[in-house]
């Protein structure tokens, strides 16, 4: 069995290793709170040392909760650093590939599993609905396994997302994960909590605390064009709530005390020149995981279970989060992740809010969406007709086509596409038509939606208040 047990072992990555290490850990510490048998106990102490020894063993490193190996933590591809490898952290997204960053090796290190076709089709066995088409198309999950449990055990559980408010101008890009929560909250028909981290913003931008407020504000006009259910969601400003809310900021202050300064460092890559408040803020973000701190929506109940929809690169946040809810007494959140919206430029980096010409904004008119597309998309074509037409298209590479796979809801139409452009009937300025007809409709459509968002329906959705649900 030890031989089986190192053989296991040794085919795992660094990270990989760390996380079996952490989970051991946790289990040691439930045994012993549960006053098990003294020889169980004993057992699993026996191989949590010898986990560790294997971890020290493999990356040369003593293990340390909640701090992963320290050549891995930034770049979550390796040992080194090396030029074709990925930066993922949550303020960069690089990398020298032009289909974007790898996944599965991104997984392999990072994330512990792909959240397959397979698992959609559970989740819609369990919910009876129809498949919704940003879904299916690579999301990846931490005990989403745990979330369906719950639902057909018709236990309670929660959505919790959230935005960085940092530019008045939200961009397509933005709307993924939001259009996607959407979906979920209407599938399982549970209370959702969306953290506008205006706070955050004003830490890392150059503006003022007033600018990331009215930010945060006009952001949240954008979301909730969306078509969020009013009575089921509940919007909040750090700013503005963090004063207003007992139990989110004891469970902010709980965090902070079992995270470490030389944790935080080593996951988000701090330095000793950053502000005090840019060390202290992963635990405001992670505080909305817990239910307690939003007691007027659970009636005080505390671990109800979290699930978080959110890109792949906030997840340092939420493995920190993981790491240390069971040592609080909460239950780790479980969490999907979706995959980075290009740039119009390519996959090389996400898209910024900051440069015009990187996306398609959610104020853009026609014209300019039709102009950026065709200027500036980057194309997966050939140098010249005659090439492509014996060649084809690279639908990997093309931007207009990844936007496709987000936008286009027909996936009978997304295929046809692609074989078309693959085998060079179908011409890039073709593909980008189709793009341009796609999304200005869509954008024109939110438009007018924004548009009925008042001031007022703003202040409803960010006033702390009981939701449409008993607890």
């Amino acid at each position: 069995m030890a031989d089986s047990l190192n053989c296991d072992l040794k085919s795992l990555s660094p990270l990989q290793l760390f996380e079996r290490v952490t989970e051991q850990g946790e289990k040691v510490r439930a045994l012993k709170a549960g006053k098990a048998p003294k020889d169980e106990i004993d057992a699993a102490v026996r191989m949590l040392l010898s986990l560790k020894l294997s971890y020290k063993t493999t990356t040369g490193q003593d293990y340390q909760a909640g701090l992963p190996p320290k050549d891995l933590v930034l770049i979550n591809n390796g040992t080194t650093k090396e030029e074709d490898e990925d930066l993922v952290d949550p303020w960069n997204v690089q990398t020298s590939n032009a289909k974007g960053v790898d996944y599965d090796k991104l997984i392999g290190i990072t994330l512990p599993s792909l959240l397959l076709r397979n698992l959609c089709k559970v989740i819609l066995m369990t919910t009876e609905t129809a498949r919704h088409h940003n879904k299916s198309r690579s999301k990846h999950h931490r005990d989403m396994d745990q979330i369906l449990d719950a639902y057909e055990n018709k236990k309670p559980f929660y959505l919790y997302t959230g935005r960085g408010p940092s530019s008045q101008a939200m961009h397509v890009g933005h709307l993924i994960p939001f259009l996607f929560t959407k979906w979920l909250q209407e599938v399982f028909d549970v209370p959702l909590v969306i953290q506008l981290t205006d706070d955050e913003k004003y830490l890392w931008k150059d503006m003022t605390v007033e600018k990331a407020y009215e930010y945060a504000r006009e952001n949240a006009k954008d979301i909730i064009a969306c078509g969020f259910d009013i009575n089921k969601t509940f919007i909040f400003s750090d700013l503005d709530y963090l004063g207003t809310s007992a139990g989110f900021y004891k469970n902010i202050v709980k965090v902070q005390k079992h995270v470490t300064f030389n944790q935080v460092k080593g996951i988000f890559g701090f330095t000793d020149s950053d502000c005090i408040g840019k060390i202290s803020f992963p635990a405001i973000q992670a505080a909305p995981s817990f239910s307690s701190s939003f007691p007027q929506i659970f009636n005080g109940k505390e671990n109800i279970q979290c699930l978080i929809p959110c890109a792949i690169d906030q997840d340092p946040y939420f493995r920190m989060t993981r790491d240390v809810a069971p040592r609080i007494g909460q239950p780790k959140p479980a969490l999907l992740h979706s995959v980075f919206f290009p740039a119009l430029q390519g996959a090389q980096t996400k898209m910024s809010a900051s440069d015009p010409n990187s996306s398609i904004f959610l104020t853009d008119t026609p014209k300019q969406i039709k102009t950026k597309i065709n200027k500036h998309a980057f194309s997966g074509g050939r140098d010249t007709i005659e090439e492509h037409r014996k060649y084809g298209g690279n639908c990997d590479v093309d931007v207009s086509f990844m936007y496709l796979t987000f936008f286009l809801e027909d996936d009978d139409r997304l295929e046809q596409l692609k074989q078309a452009y693959t085998s060079g009937e179908l011409l890039t300025g073709e593909l980008k038509k189709v793009l341009i007809e796609t999304m200005q409709p869509l954008v024109a459509a939110h438009q007018e939606r924004r548009k009925q968002v008042t001031d007022e329906i703003v202040k409803q959705f960010m006033t702390p208040r009981k939701l449409a649900f008993e607890f």
